[in-house]
């Protein structure tokens, strides 16, 4: 047995165990720096591996992108089903929640987390989707690729260009037993592509001359190789060691902050890296009431506190007149390390409000060892 095949039979070796001794369902998720390294692949070789132990394993939906090697690895795997959706007069498919509950393998294959459902399907996302079948006690064995994490795709944005419209919730992520990296040097994945491997040939130049340039992909896979060690040292906090969390994360968000987003990402980062219990406080102001703020700023505002929901963040919103005071107030209360705010911006009255509550802040937390982290607007975020 080669080193590489003794290193995939300890990890199917530990998911096996996990799943032996668990009520909900165990969650491995295999993550890449991007399309072609080998996910699902390695995915479905773990299947055959999991059925040749005993284990009751299905594909609920595995996509080969018509792959010679990937399809060959279908073979001989139970299936269940794929739900079949009309949408604007095509036949389209989805996985099929309700066969794969009624089914109830001890290990299922989904393929693609970050994928959106076809629309009239049960939920919006596969990542819902996945969540639903672990809550009923199956074992998930997903993929996902690094761009899609949502604390992570502004980085990626600006490191190809590229933006990226479907994501998946680092609370996801978090609820994975196990994260492994699928990892391929850059030549090897530029040769997979000049051969056909990942894209059909027709595709191949524009690939290589947008996402797949070196300098991209190697930024791409220091940012999957981060993650995977904060997702290990984070396991490793949590179930071995006595955490030592750090002093927790405060966000501060208003209506008015137009990189709200770019925000939340940002201290969701931050919270993550330090193990810290992160807050998103947004203070209403009497200027903020419903009825004085119009319809599109309440919609971003709810997008992103959802946002920050989903990024493993306690919500929590107050009705105050004096912001300052009750930032500090709540700081204080819950033991805030580092406040994070959005650097004012934009108009003559914005930058004199914003400063005046900056100001407030800085002059005192210096008597509090909280430190103040401002971070600037940016408009693509």
């Amino acid at each position: 047995m080669s080193q590489t095949d003794s290193i995939q039979r300890q990890s199917v070796d530990r998911f096996l165990e996990m799943i032996k001794s668990s009520r909900r369902g165990k969650f491995k998720v295999y993550i890449g720096m991007a399309a072609g390294v080998g996910k699902t692949y390695r995915m479905l070789q773990e299947a055959h591996q999991l059925l040749k132990s005993g284990v009751d394993v299905c594909v609920g939906y595995v996509e080969t992108h018509a792959r010679e090697e990937t399809d060959a690895l279908v073979i001989g795997l139970p299936s269940i089903p794929r739900k079949s959706i009309f949408y604007k007069g095509r036949k389209l498919e989805e996985l099929d929640i309700d066969s794969v509950l009624v089914r109830k393998p001890q290990v299922v294959l989904i393929d693609e987390l970050a994928h959106t459902n076809v629309p009239g399907s049960r939920n919006t996302k596969r990542w819902e989707d996945v969540k639903e079948v672990l809550e009923n006690g199956i074992n998930v064995i997903s993929t996902v690729n690094i761009q899609h994490i949502e604390s992570i795709r502004s980085q990626v944005e600006k490191i190809t260009g590229v933006e990226i419209k479907e994501r998946v919730p680092d609370s996801i992520i978090h609820l994975a037993d196990e994260v492994v990296n699928i990892d391929l040097t850059i030549d090897e994945l530029i040769q997979r592509l000049k051969d056909g491997k990942i894209y059909d040939q027709n595709k191949v130049s524009l690939a290589l001359n947008n996402f797949f340039q070196q300098d991209k992909l190697l930024q791409l896979r220091d940012l999957a190789l981060k993650e995977v060690t904060r997702q290990v040292e984070r396991k490793i906090d949590n179930e071995v060691l006595t955490p030592q969390k750090e002093n927790a994360v405060l966000t501060c968000i208003s209506s008015n902050f137009k990189s709200a987003s770019n925000l939340i990402r940002k201290s969701s980062r931050l919270a993550a890296i330090n193990n810290s219990k992160w807050y998103v406080l947004y203070i209403q102001t009497p200027e903020e009431t419903p009825e004085r703020i119009n319809s599109s700023v309440q919609r971003h505002l709810l997008n992103n506190l959802k946002m920050a929901t989903e990024l493993n963040a306690e919500v929590v919103k107050e009705i105050s007149a004096d912001v300052a005071k009750s930032i500090l107030e709540f700081a204080k209360k819950k033991e805030v390390g580092v406040i994070v705010i959005g650097k004012p911006y934009s108009s003559f009255f914005q930058q004199l409000f914003g400063k005046k509550i900056v100001g407030e802040l800085i002059k005192q937390t210096e008597k509090l060892n909280i430190d103040i982290l401002m971070v600037s607007y940016n408009e693509k975020t």
